[in-house]
């Protein structure tokens, strides 16, 4: 009766269906993973964001890599920016998320004669964006700056590819250590996001403070692959009961083809017997008929 799971048809179908529960339940797990990650990534920004300030430097020194609890920890340092090295960061997005521009990076030498990279915030590109952009000059003398520590972006990190050859004072990613070759000066790990102070006329643009709050579809999308996984078994059981019950169907036809064939073959050969026997009977009485007498 189910002999038909054995055609090619129906064992590669039930192949394919093997090897898409496994991928199904997997993909579900991944992206509850993801949703996990996001979860502890946005309480580690509100834990961040909620510590006190601390000093740069207790964080951070040059070649070290920053630690990722450490991260979006709220900082200062104190001392004087070298605008000579400043660059800006290209393809960078404004606040509306949109709006595509550069971020203002200027070295802030310390006091002990280290530097530190600040992300003073967000310009537009213009027209030409072989020049170097219109950026608002940074505060002369000394100053203290607070603002959010970050690590250094990488191409493995951030998927930003290290473009070479750009224009002078133009870089695609924010990097202590090429900061640090460029400028000829030890740099601290990592980079500070400015918050405050706050620049005049609110240019550059600061950086907003990240997300915390949304935690994304990820958790849908693993409910969605592991409803998928066990539909396909439910979806084999029904096409095999269907299969089952059209192949039974087409098997009564036919029989009942068959078996009406064969009574009317049988009725037909009962009306060809019949004439025959009447034939047989009326040509015995023809010859037991007696011969009339002549007159």
């Amino acid at each position: 009766m189910y002999r038909f799971l054995l055609s090619r048809q129906w064992v590669i179908l039930t192949l394919v269906g093997l090897v898409l529960i496994p991928v199904m339940i997997k993909l579900g797990y991944w992206q509850l993973h993801r949703h996990q990650h996001k979860v502890a990534q946005n309480a580690l920004i509100a834990r961040s964001l909620a510590d006190d300030p601390v000093p740069v430097t207790t964080l951070a020194a040059p070649g070290r890599e920053l630690p990722r609890r450490d991260m979006w920890r709220t900082v200062t340092a104190t001392g004087t920016y070298d605008t000579a090295h400043e660059v800006v960061v290209r393809q960078r997005t404004a606040a509306d998320e949109q709006s595509i521009g550069y971020y203002v990076v200027t070295p802030l030498v310390l006091g002990n004669g280290r530097g530190v990279l600040i992300n003073r915030g967000w310009v537009s590109a213009g027209n030409d964006l072989t020049k170097f952009p219109d950026v608002p000059a940074a505060p002369r003398g000394k100053v203290t700056v607070t603002g959010r520590m970050m690590a250094d972006e990488t191409t493995a990190a951030s998927g930003i590819k290290d473009t070479k050859g750009l224009p002078a004072r133009q870089v695609m990613l924010i990097n202590s250590s090429e900061q640090a070759k460029r400028t000829g000066r030890p740099m601290l790990g990592g980079y500070i996001e400015q918050t405050t102070p706050k620049p005049a006329g609110n240019t550059p643009e600061p950086v907003p403070e990240p997300d915390h709050d949304s935690i994304g579809p990820h958790m849908a999308y693993a409910i969605q692959w592991w409803l998928f996984a066990a539909a396909v078994p439910v979806g084999w059981l029904v096409l095999v009961r269907r299969e089952r019950r059209d192949r039974a169907a087409a098997a009564k036809e036919a029989q009942e083809a068959r078996e009406a064939g064969a009574t009317a073959a049988a009725g037909d050969g009962g009306r060809t017997a019949e004439p025959a026997g009447s034939r047989e009977t009326e040509a015995a009485g023809d010859e037991a008929a007696p011969a009339p007498a002549n007159p």
